[in-house]
């Protein structure tokens, strides 16, 4: 083996995405008392939102006519609604809807968003000029409105839902790996996984994804808020989830319409649709912090 190869191989091997960057990432995301938090919280509401109804035997599409807009007591916690329904059993309902859509919907932003991005930093050139005018192109597009579209002529599906989101949400994602697969692929394990006559394949998916996990996971946290945000302007626009099932905006729509006469309708899908956006922010704001770069020089 010469001199060189040797030198290559030992390059390759400190590819960085092998070394302990995701321990001492924890042990400051630890350190970040209120990403810490946030992390507590967002889990929490998961869990609750997901056994909760089942532990607690409570049934959403339940009506009660001779109970209607009753205000919170010991057997509807959170009241009832214009039908007589639980809103506590609605409010964990409409979490399960909310969450799923933010998460379905970034994945799918991710898997387009990474693919893409990657394929466009790493050929290049006038590919790479291509491809990110596509992006500019689609970016100038009001993205609410061809997401209207998408329901108005497809129908209200809620697999359409996060599907039409997330291929709205993907851009972002493309510039941010983009960038980091342009920074990447000049670095010297890189330079010397190609000198070893590894294949591109091998070099992306060996080398260039799993640095860009750090990135890609910090949008991730930051999108699903969004993509849930999105779901609540459509649920306003009656777009979203069709009744009797529901989500936190659709259930904040219909609190809007009765609180004159029945505040809780709105006060607890809020509460926890607000508590539940701070806390995924927070959680971004504290992943950024304690995957930055320069902060792990420190």
């Amino acid at each position: 083996m010469s001199i060189e190869s040797a030198k290559a191989k030992e390059l390759v091997s400190e590819n960085p995405g092998e070394s302990s960057l995701w321990g001492d990432a924890w042990i400051r995301l630890q350190a970040n008392r209120l990403a810490t938090v946030s992390l507590f919280f967002f889990v929490l509401i998961t869990v609750i939102t997901i056994i909760g109804p089942e532990i607690l035997s409570l049934e959403y599409d339940q009506q009660d006519l001779d109970n209607t807009f009753s205000a919170p007591n010991s057997s509807h916690f959170f009241g009832t609604d214009n039908l007589g329904r639980d809103l506590f059993a609605r409010v964990l309902h409409g979490g399960r809807i909310s969450l799923a859509v933010g998460f379905l919907a970034t994945a799918v932003s991710l898997v387009i968003g990474v693919a893409y991005g990657t394929m466009s930093g790493y050929l290049g050139g006038k590919t790479d000029a291509l491809l990110m005018r596509v992006v500019d192109i689609l970016y100038s597009l009001p993205f609410t409105i061809f997401v209207i579209l998408l329901m108005v002529l497809f129908g209200r599906n809620f697999i359409l839902l996060f599907i039409a989101i997330g291929a709205v949400e993907w851009l972002t994602m493309a510039r941010i790996t983009r960038a980091q697969t342009l920074s990447l692929k000049k670095a010297e394990f890189i330079e010397a996984a190609r000198a070893l006559g590894y294949s591109h394949y091998r070099i992306v998916a060996r080398h260039i994804l799993p640095n860009l996990l750090g990135p890609v996971i910090v949008y991730a946290t930051l999108t699903v808020p969004a993509v849930m945000l999105l779901e609540a302007v459509l649920s306003f626009l009656g777009l979203g989830v069709q009744a009797p099932m529901s989500s936190w905006g659709s259930l904040i729509k219909e609190g809007s319409e009765k609180m004159d006469i029945a505040p809780w309708l709105i006060l607890f899908p809020g509460i926890f649709f607000s508590l539940t956006l701070l806390a995924l922010n927070f959680l971004g704001d504290g992943l950024r912090d304690a995957l930055d770069p320069k902060s792990a020089k420190e």
